[in-house]
């Protein structure tokens, strides 16, 4: 047998393997599909967590801000003002 021969012969092989492996793994796609959303919902509330979380790190930045330069802050409303004094 030639090394060519011995070559062809082992990938033959190989793709054969390769193809008994992948009917061994096929997945369901509806599996797939209710991984996916999974993730998705995942994401969404980690941009969320991560959208507020910046919005209390800056209110808390402004707040250290105001006392910083002597003022006091004062509700109004839905309002936070820093009244300098």
């Amino acid at each position: 047998m030639t090394e060519r021969n011995k070559r062809d012969g082992s990938n033959k092989d190989t793709l054969d393997k390769n193809q008994r492996h992948l009917a061994e793994h096929t997945v369901d796609p509806q599996q797939v599909s209710i991984k996916a959303w999974s993730q998705k919902l995942l994401v969404a509330l980690l941009c969320l967590a991560s959208f507020y979380g910046g919005w209390k790190s800056y209110e808390s930045s402004m707040v250290n801000q105001c006392f910083a330069s002597g003022g006091q802050i004062v509700e109004r409303d839905k309002t936070i003002l820093c009244e300098i004094s």
